[in-house]
């Protein structure tokens, strides 16, 4: 029996994620949670003809704990979007306080769940979790994983004119770092199979898988973000979890985790300077049993990325630390 729990089920990712979830064959039970509208959503889902048993929770009467209680896996895209007058540090308190809050649910139903954050923004809000389960005693490094893999669907479809891949997903694209902007680092150099960018092209494609999501907000002309994109990207990665938790071997996925509490971590994190890293991670019952380093070896210009990318981080995970440790005033 596997129940995975989605946390913010009613929102823009929310709702495609919770359809996707839905129809996994390896999900017994979907408990999904929001502060408004999850009852319509979870009947909605209900008439799907699929093997997951579905309910929805609201806040009043336990809701949180209902939904978390007995969970294996919960991923979280609760938040808001940014809206017209809001600055980003209006936006990172608000997401921050809502991804602080459902954590402390996870560390009182369900410590041992593996738990997967869509919340952005990433760099931020997976240590804040850290934070939170720490305090509560229960943190787990190998089962707390912020969700990057976005930035490598994007990658494997920005290149499949030169993969030559008719299915884009086939090619192995490694994306390291973390989940915004400059953060994010597509090693070109790694691909496997491996093929050639012409020169020329380079620099603009490294620009549109770090910023991507621009792309779509333009597109939606103020109506929005990456929505769906980022629900199949959450779906695909906790199915791989729900696959390696099941016992399926070579299951290998990017994602934001703290590296010292991994194997293979600590060599990774002496190498980029910073406990919070996307890197390639083999996945398996418990969760992540071995972080892979693929950083040797890179080009010239991936190392002056890299660089670009953990002065950013180590700003973004402090800012984490700090929320929680030293609360702003209301």
């Amino acid at each position: 029996m596997v129940k995975a729990a989605v946390l913010g089920a009613s929102g823009g990712i929310g709702q495609p994620l919770s359809l996707l979830l839905k129809t996994c064959p390896l999900i017994d039970e979907l408990a999904l949670y929001d502060v408004v509208n999850t009852p319509g959503v979870a009947a909605d889902l209900s008439h799907i003809s699929s093997v997951a048993k579905i309910s929805g929770f609201l806040p009043k009467d336990d809701g949180l704990k209902n939904a978390l209680t007995g969970t294996d896996i919960v991923v979280i895209p609760a938040g808001i979007p940014r809206k017209p007058g809001m600055t980003r540090d209006d936006l990172f308190k608000v997401n921050a306080s809502i991804v602080r809050d459902l954590t402390k649910g996870i560390a009182e139903f369900c410590p041992n769940a593996f738990v997967c954050i869509i919340s952005n923004p990433v760099n931020s809000t997976v240590p804040i979790a850290a934070e939170v389960l720490k305090a509560a005693g229960v943190f787990n490094p190998q089962r707390l994983f912020g969700v990057t893999t976005l930035d490598v669907v994007r990658a494997e479809t920005f290149t499949q004119e030169y993969s030559g891949a008719k299915d884009p997903s086939t090619v192995q694209i490694p994306v390291v770092g973390g989940h915004s902007g400059e953060t994010i680092v597509p090693l070109f150099s790694k691909t496997s199979p491996s093929f050639q960018i012409p020169e020329d092209k380079y620099e603009a494609l490294i620009k549109r898988v770090q910023f991507g999501g621009d792309e779509v907000v333009q597109a939606k002309d103020g109506a929005g973000s990456a929505t769906l994109s980022m629900a199949f990207a959450g779906f695909r990665f906790a199915q791989s979890v729900i696959k390696a938790a099941k016992g399926q071997s070579g299951v290998v996925e990017p994602t934001f985790v703290y590296l010292p509490g991994v194997p293979g971590g600590d060599a990774i994190a002496k190498a980029v300077g910073v406990d919070f890293f996307s890197t390639q991670v083999q996945l398996g019952p418990n969760g992540a049993e071995k972080a892979i380093n693929i950083l040797e070896g890179v080009t010239e210009k991936e190392t002056q990325l890299l660089k670009a990318c953990t002065d950013g981080l180590k700003g973004n995970i402090a800012k984490g630390v700090e929320f929680v440790n030293s609360p702003p005033p209301k």
